[in-house]
């Protein structure tokens, strides 16, 4: 009989929808990822999807929370932020002025990640970057 050994391994964090939590959301992301040359682009994501959800989505309303998700596995570093919804349109790429003083996060975010994904339900959203940890020959991301 054989056995499904997953070999991803996954945490999870709620935090508060306060801004000092996005402080807290990047540290955590750090102290999982220590040593990892994916580390520092993860707690950048991290920071920038987190204030997203505080900033735009009820998450940074009275009793409100956001949810990070973080899964590593040989391939891939994926980090999700889930958000409380509310917001009435969902998070998408912005193309603004280098002056502008917001809308330029989830831009950022897509040019770091190999992969980024938005899904919607109805309790909220939940963003996706991927950041793949091994290249194909001649350079180009798995």
């Amino acid at each position: 009989m054989h056995e499904y050994t997953s070999t991803a391994r996954v945490w999870g964090l709620t935090c508060p929808g306060f801004p000092e939590e996005v402080s807290r959301a990047r540290r955590w992301t750090r102290d999982i990822l220590r040593g990892s040359p994916l580390a520092e682009d993860a707690e950048l994501i991290v920071s920038e999807l987190s204030a997203n959800a505080i900033l735009h989505t009820a998450s940074g309303r009275e009793a409100g929370s956001f949810h990070l998700a973080l899964a590593v596995s040989a391939q891939v570093v994926a980090l999700s932020v889930m958000d409380d919804g509310g917001s009435g349109s969902s998070p998408k790429v912005e193309h603004q002025d280098q002056d502008a003083e917001h809308g330029r996060g989830l831009g950022m975010v897509s040019a770091i990640a190999h992969r980024v994904v938005v899904h919607d339900s109805n309790g909220g959203h939940t963003v996706t970057a991927e950041l793949f940890t091994r290249t194909r020959e001649g350079g180009q991301p798995c």
